[in-house]
This record gives structure tokens, sequence and C-alpha cells, in this order.
């Protein structure tokens, strides 16, 4: 069970990865300029992501893991938009 755990999380913060990069390629191809400060409400967002992560694995049961794995991915892929831009 962990393993599809895992492996659901990695899923899912790929796919975040890899749909923001794939917007800032259309942004850039299609306006030439990128938003300015993006990535701080990337940043921000995944930071609430990631208390939302805490406070559900804290505090409901097994039923939630779906909904467990989505605010981990989706924190954790956000967190690597920012590491890859710094």
């Amino acid at each position: 069970m962990a393993v599809l755990r895992a492996l659901r999380i990695a899923a899912i913060a790929v796919a975040f990865f890899v749909a923001f990069e794939l917007s800032q390629a259309a942004t850039l191809a299609r306006e030439g300029t990128t938003i300015p400060g993006i990535h701080w409400g990337i940043g921000a967002l995944a930071l609430l992501f990631l208390v939302s992560a805490l406070v559900t694995e804290r505090t409901q049961g097994p039923e939630a893991n779906v909904r467990k794995d989505l605010m981990w991915g989706l924190a954790s892929g956000g967190i690597a938009i920012v590491l890859e831009r710094l």
C-alpha cells in the first residue's frame, strides 16, 4: 500500500510540474515573456498544499489517502517548480 501511495504522489507531482512547464512554454511563445513573479505564487501555493497535506495526514484516516496523496503531490510538484527556477 505504501508503494502505491508513493507512486501516486510522484505521478501527481510530475504531472503538475509538466503541466506548469507546458503552460509557461505556451505563454512564452504567445506573449514573448512569462508572467513576472509567478514563482512566488507557485511557492505560496506549494506551502498551502504542504500545510494541507500535513493537517490531513494527522487528522484523517486511511479513507482519505487519495486526498492526502493529492495534497502531497501538489506540494511536491510546486516545490520542484520553485527549485527548478532557482
